[in-house]
């Protein structure tokens, strides 16, 4: 046994005893050098050590303190911590979106929708017309925060769910993604923590990975999605700063947490003061006649940003997002200066066109109606003709199916051989850092019924026995 791990058992024994107290600071770092004997290197990494274990953590220029993990309370599932050294994700991503580019590759393992779905013959018309005129060249009125008119129509589109809001709320992004990422750095900074959903859309992992923050997951519970026992359990025990959360259509799993939950968690937000940053951009993707309210609908303390886009519902290339940014909107809008600038004119001019004259309602009923019609023969065919041993989880909104294989099933090898058939899925690999959730895996289910897709989903079924028959 290594001394930095002989010291971390000494301590580890002394928080499991009771002995150091929940929020006890512990001694400093060259006053446990001169207690235990051991040298500097040696105590920093017995420390980092019990830190990754979620025993301790630490409060900036203050030092470490023992973490509230042995409490009672009636919640028994595993809180995992990841230090910012242990998110490695990024290398993962860019070599599986490298693999799923293919001309020829089946996109089950896409992240947007199917291209024939999210189509609009009228927008392209009103592209073409806006690119003829000189004026739309003009990029000065589409700087930050972004084309009014539109700002003034995504605001409009808050009122009516009941949430009051001014376009000078709203600061429009280069997609989803900017919005999440200046959202981020608004607020949090390198060595803050932040609870993530233990599976959760990459780019979240990206983000932690890339700003050095220290990320405590959270489980879904088994029937709501989102376990506020486990929630509050984390908000006791870390000194967390914000929260990024998907709570409607989330992606890989798919459900979407009810009102009273939501509201739930608001209180907890406000009695905590915890910041939350919203990925809500399968907000438009839910089945049946009520749109899910945002977080934004019960935040009363101005703790939410709620972020969103239109490349969901229009297409992968017409990126144009925005940030429900409230009292952070100049913030933003400084950051993204320093980015993406602006945001492209001849799509931000064109979707006003659109949005005024409700096209975009028309568009958004069509694209609702075929992705529940397409998701529901997916999941029939599938859950007639998987293995037993596979389950599926099928939620009434958005176009994902979430596998859960035997837990001795690795995912990622079930992707390497599907990929070299030409079939793209996406492991739980990519939406969960740790090892105990391999055995899932995430397929795109939005394309229109043909005999390709069914062959193609009788080359995942075979490759999924085959797996599981040779363990």
């Amino acid at each position: 046994m290594y001394k930095s791990e002989q010291l971390a058992h000494q301590l580890r024994q002394l928080i499991e005893s009771g002995t150091l107290k929940a929020h006890e600071k512990l001694p400093s770092l060259r006053e446990q050098v001169q207690l235990s004997g051991f040298s500097l290197i040696t105590v920093m990494n017995a420390y980092q050590e019990l830190e990754s274990r979620g025993l301790i953590y630490a409060k900036e220029k203050s030092g470490y303190y023992i973490a509230n993990t042995y409490a009672e309370h009636d919640y028994n599932a595993p809180l995992i911590v990841s230090l910012n050294s242990n998110i490695e994700i990024n290398s993962l991503i860019f070599k599986y979106l490298k693999s799923i580019q293919g001309e020829h590759i089946v996109p089950f393992g896409s992240a947007f929708p199917s291209r024939d779905l999210v189509y609009s013959k009228k927008l392209t018309q009103i592209m073409g017309q806006i690119a003829r005129n000189k004026k739309s060249y003009d990029a000065i009125d589409n700087l930050p925060p972004g084309n009014f008119a539109l700002r003034k129509l995504i605001a409009q589109r808050y009122c009516m769910q009941g949430i009051p809001t001014d376009p000078d709320d709203i600061v429009i992004t280069s997609g989803a993604m900017d919005a999440l990422n200046l959202a981020l750095q608004a607020i949090a900074k390198p060595g803050d923590y932040i609870i993530l959903q233990q599976n959760i859309f990459y780019g979240a992992w990206q983000a932690a990975e890339r700003l050095g923050l220290k990320v405590v997951t959270i489980p879904e519970h088994p029937k709501h999605g989102f376990d506020l026992d486990a929630f509050e359990h984390i908000l006791k025990t870390y000194p967390v700063k914000l929260c990024w959360f998907m709570l409607n259509s989330h992606n890989p799993v798919g459900f979407t947490v009810s009102e009273d939950i939501k509201f739930q968690i608001s209180k907890l937000l406000h009695q905590y003061q915890v910041y939350m940053i919203e990925d809500d951009v399968y907000e438009e993707m839910y089945f049946g006649h009520k749109k899910p309210l945002p977080m934004t609908y019960y935040d009363q303390n101005n703790l939410v940003l709620h972020c969103s886009s239109f490349s969901k519902t229009l297409g992968a290339t017409f990126r144009v997002g925005w940030v429900h940014a409230g009292k952070y909107s100049q913030h933003i809008q400084h950051l993204q200066l320093m980015s993406t600038i602006s945001v492209n004119s001849l799509l931000q001019t064109a979707l006003v066109e659109f949005l005024s004259n409700f096209h975009y309602e028309k568009h958004l009923r069509n694209l609702r109606k075929n992705l529940q019609h397409n998701k529901l023969l997916f999941y029939r065919y599938l859950e007639l003709n998987l293995p037993p041993e596979c389950k599926i989880e099928y939620h009434p909104s958005g176009y994902f199916l979430w596998l859960k294989l035997p837990k001795n099933i690795d995912s990622m090898p079930i992707y390497e051989s599907l990929i070299q058939q030409k079939i793209g899925i996406a492991p739980g690999q990519l939406f969960n850092i740790t090892a105990q959730k391999q055995h899932y895996l995430r397929i795109n289910c939005s394309f229109e019924w043909s005999d390709s897709v069914q062959h193609s989903l009788d080359q995942v079924i075979v490759t999924l026995q085959k797996f599981i028959r040779d363990e």
